[in-house]
């Protein structure tokens, strides 16, 4: 009976490296509905991004007329898109929670990281950043620990410049907020279990 279990774990331990469902790894998250408070986080934070965007206009420049700049290495309206959505031209037959859930989370560190850097600028963006933080450790605490590359404002651009990026990442943020606050909102409802 020892020798089997000697053959036994080997196996075992190859088989669950070997295969790549098991292999992954992926953030703990909740599988049932999102509390309603990551609504309410969510919604607050939508809110203050808003209201920066529009002190912004007043003593910067009107923000809300430029391009917007995206986090373009998550897939957050693909992934969080709900089950027979039409909105991609394609049918989506089922809903990944898991997979929405991890990229809002990449998708709250990027801008985390991105605005904690632009100190320039920390009393416009200091609310956005304790509402973000709030929403983060409150509903994606993972989201925190996630090691990518920081978004940090180059210290070779003009102020100009600065501003500008800031504003474009800001108004992407909105419009990446407004995809996150629909899913979550999504996922809290319990709709995408039926």
């Amino acid at each position: 009976m020892p020798l089997v279990k000697l053959y036994f774990t080997p196996a075992l331990l190859l088989l669950v490296l070997t295969c790549p469902q098991v292999s992954r790894s992926l953030p703990v998250t909740s599988r049932g509905p999102l509390k309603e408070s990551c609504v309410s986080y969510a919604n607050t934070l939508l809110r203050n991004i808003t209201d920066t965007l529009t002190q912004m206009e007043e003593h910067v420049f009107n923000c809300l007329q430029l391009n917007v700049e995206l986090n373009m290495t998550t897939s957050t309206p693909s992934a969080c898109a709900p089950k027979e959505s039409k909105c991609s031209g394609t049918v989506k037959a089922e809903f990944d929670q898991e997979s929405c859930v991890t990229n809002i989370g990449e998708d709250l560190h990027h801008y985390y990281e991105f605005l904690s850097a632009q100190t320039d600028y920390s009393s416009l963006v200091s609310t956005v950043l304790l509402r973000l933080r709030e929403l983060m450790e409150n509903c994606f605490p993972w989201s925190l620990q996630i090691d990518v590359s920081k978004g940090a404002a180059s210290r070779d651009e003009n102020s100009f410049d600065r501003r500008l990026r800031l504003c474009k990442v800001l108004r992407g943020f909105q419009v990446r907020c407004i995809t996150m606050n629909r899913a979550i909102g999504y996922m809290n409802s319990g709709e995408h279990t039926k």
